[in-house]
């Protein structure tokens, strides 16, 4: 049965008009749907530390891509087939896709690592190396 409370899902006191929180679940888009994850990115001496945080996320549902100096992490969400024959009277959990990325301009391409333990997706990037580029010509 709904809650017959006169206070919406927040807390807040509802409007006498509107008594249970019908209104409020039409009106409002759950977090879920509209927030991008949360990603932290911090810079070492020989590299970069991105931590993701997507609690509920498996595995097979993050894609980590790095082309030119841009590091992308795509979260494709979907639920699951035991998840579609349940009959919820209320729901806040969905299907949602959101990609975050970051340019990292000395980012090496090779010796990239990614670990998801607790609902944290933590990459690893290392830094490339500096090339020298210099060739020393001799005068004849």
């Amino acid at each position: 049965m709904a809650s017959m409370v006169p206070y919406d899902r927040y807390g807040r006191l509802a409007h006498q008009m509107f008594p249970f929180d019908m209104l409020d679940d039409f009106m409002s888009i759950p977090e879920s749907v509209t927030a991008d994850f949360k990603m932290d990115v911090e810079e070492k001496d020989d590299g970069y530390v991105i931590s993701a945080h997507v609690p509920g996320v498996k595995r097979d549902q993050i894609d980590v891509e790095l082309n030119e100096g841009r590091l992308s992490i795509t979260v494709d969400k979907k639920d699951s087939d035991e998840e579609k024959g349940k009959n919820y009277i209320h729901k806040e959990t969905s299907e949602y896709s959101s990609t975050r990325g970051v340019y990292l301009k000395d980012a090496a391409t090779s010796g990239l690592t990614a670990k998801l333990a607790d609902g944290v997706l933590v990459v690893n990037v290392p830094k490339q190396q500096e090339k020298e580029n210099v060739t020393k010509v001799s005068i004849d």
